[in-house]
């Protein structure tokens, strides 16, 4: 199996192709909402994260073909004073989880973070992911909390028409 990492050029087009692909895999996937990419978020997703310099994505191919991503979006940390590296979406293709091919990618991630020296990286979870959470923690990832005894934190939204 000949694995490869790339941070994905958002200028290719076979890197933009595959991105879209593995994102609307995901997307449709119970973990990702069960619906489509909209063809407005087809149309413009590509050229919205090539005009940001604060947007990444790390592509995983295995034998050449398209194997999983993850995007990542910087923040910043005002406790801190330093970038913070937020990773929006994780995904593997069914036919290679198992593979160990998150952890490689997180590793990654990881070094470009470290590259930006941001201070901490963040993800969301789904409560019932138990694959995910397992994996996030296994990588070292775990609930943020402050004060133990005012709780965990709880990722909330608000959407905008």
């Amino acid at each position: 199996m000949k694995l490869e990492l790339i941070r994905a050029d958002y200028h290719n087009e076979q890197h933009s192709t595959d991105l879209l692909m593995l994102l609307n895999s995901y997307a449709v996937d119970p973990m990702g909402g069960g619906e489509e990419l909209s063809d407005y978020v087809k149309s413009n997703l590509i050229k919205s994260m090539a005009s940001r310099q604060d947007v990444f994505t790390v592509l995983c191919y295995v034998d050449d073909v398209p194997a999983g991503l993850i995007n990542c979006i910087e923040g910043f940390s005002t406790f801190s004073a330093k970038p913070l590296m937020n990773i929006h979406d994780v995904t593997v293709l069914p036919k290679y989880r198992g593979l160990g091919l998150s952890e490689k990618m997180f590793i990654e991630v990881e070094k470009l973070a470290k590259e930006k020296d941001c201070c901490k990286l963040t993800l969301e979870v789904l409560e019932g992911n138990k694959v995910a959470k397992n994996a996030y923690e296994k990588y070292g990832y775990s609930g943020y909390e402050l004060d133990p005894e005012m709780g965990k934190a709880i990722f909330w939204q608000k959407k905008l028409k």
